[in-house]
């Protein structure tokens, strides 16, 4: 069968239209990986853009989430479309809540999109933690910088740390049952505040100190009037006193007597007190009634040496004229013979003369008269 020309031209037309076509129609499939929330598969689409592809696929998206490349890019065969979905954090700062809305999938990944403190901050989920399509609920503690002021040195400190004695543990200071805080321990600690620890205990103290002894006077008949002896030496005794000490931040403010004990009790000083009357002596000068004229230099140096502070008989006689201590008062002399001045030691010999002449002094009274 013979084929006109005019007919052949046009089933040649018709052909190439239809093969153009379907060149033209294959050619707009494209084959894209689509990676929703981490849920990865092949597409073969014939949409012209992401927005396009997201839309044929049923995959809803808004502002707050991320899409990569942008909604408005035009596909091509090999492209990886990326969606990550915005997810709801209840975020607990310090005591403060917010909401958040974050592409993070992670914790640690959400802090570094929070940036500055967060990092460092003290959080209530691991930073590994997933975070999940419907939210995660994150107690954030951030860090602060405070003073404190214990033992005698001030340090400062940055803590995550949610009590103030926590804190204080942070720094190496434990806090005692009597020590003082100037804030709560069981409260947080506050950006830019200065603690102080005040420490106070209290000290016991043993003390031995000695119970002075006293002076007993007895009567000797056997003595002469106006001497005494030393019968029995005093002993001072020992008592333990207890004291409690209190103290703040190393000093002492207060300190109490608790107890005592008596270790050894005091021994007595006896002196025996002369009542013998003395016999006249046969050959004694007569007396003279002006003591001034005598040689009581004379008799100082016989009696003493002329040393205002000599002591005699076994520690019974004092001064320049070995005076016993009932001898010295009975002439009135105040106190003891050693605490009084060579003048006075001399006018209260005097007085003795007048009242019982030269007696007093048996060996060195002759030397008054020359």
């Amino acid at each position: 069968m013979r084929v006109r020309p005019a007919a052949l031209a046009v089933h040649t037309v018709l052909l190439t239209a239809l093969v153009g076509g379907t060149f033209a129609y294959v050619s707009a499939q494209r084959t894209v990986t689509l990676d929703v929330d981490g849920s990865v598969r092949t597409v073969d689409t014939y949409a012209r853009s992401v927005g396009d592809l997201l839309a044929s696929a049923a995959v809803q998206v808004d502002a707050r989430d991320a899409v990569s490349p942008a909604l408005a890019t035009t596909l091509v065969d090999g492209l990886r479309v990326a969606v990550v979905s915005a997810r709801p954090v209840s975020l607990v700062v310090d005591g403060r809540s917010r909401q958040v809305w974050t592409t993070a999938r992670s914790v640690d990944e959400l802090t570094r999109q929070l940036g500055g403190r967060y990092r460092d901050a003290a959080l209530s989920a691991s930073r590994s933690t997933r975070i999940p399509l419907d939210g995660l609920a994150l107690s954030v503690r951030m860090p602060k910088t405070v003073r404190v002021t214990a033992d005698g040195r001030t340090v400062a400190l940055v803590t995550t740390a949610a009590t103030w004695r926590a804190a204080l543990a942070e720094a190496g200071i434990t806090v005692g049952a009597s020590d003082s805080v100037s804030v709560d321990l069981a409260g947080a600690p506050v950006e830019g505040r200065s603690v102080t620890v005040t420490r106070r205990l209290t000290r016991s103290e043993v003390r031995i100190v000695a119970i002075p002894f006293t002076t007993q006077r007895r009567a000797d008949a056997t003595l002469y009037q106006g001497t005494t002896r030393v019968v029995q030496a005093g002993t001072p005794g020992r008592l333990r006193q207890t004291w409690v000490s209190t103290v703040v931040d190393g000093k002492v403010v207060a300190r109490k007597q608790v107890g005592a004990k008596v270790l050894t009790a005091p021994v007595p000083r006896v002196v025996a007190v002369g009542t013998k009357a003395r016999p006249a002596a046969a050959s004694a000068p007569p007396r003279r009634t002006s003591v001034d004229s005598l040689n009581w230099a004379a008799l100082a140096r016989c009696e003493s040496g002329g040393n205002p502070r000599a002591v005699g008989g076994g520690g019974q006689y004092f001064g320049l004229y070995q005076f016993s201590l009932g001898t010295w008062r009975s002439v009135g002399g105040p106190g003891h013979p050693l605490d009084a001045s060579a003048a006075e030691q001399t006018y209260r010999a005097k007085r003795l003369y007048l009242r019982s002449g030269a007696s007093p002094w048996p060996h060195c009274g002759r030397l008054l008269f020359t």
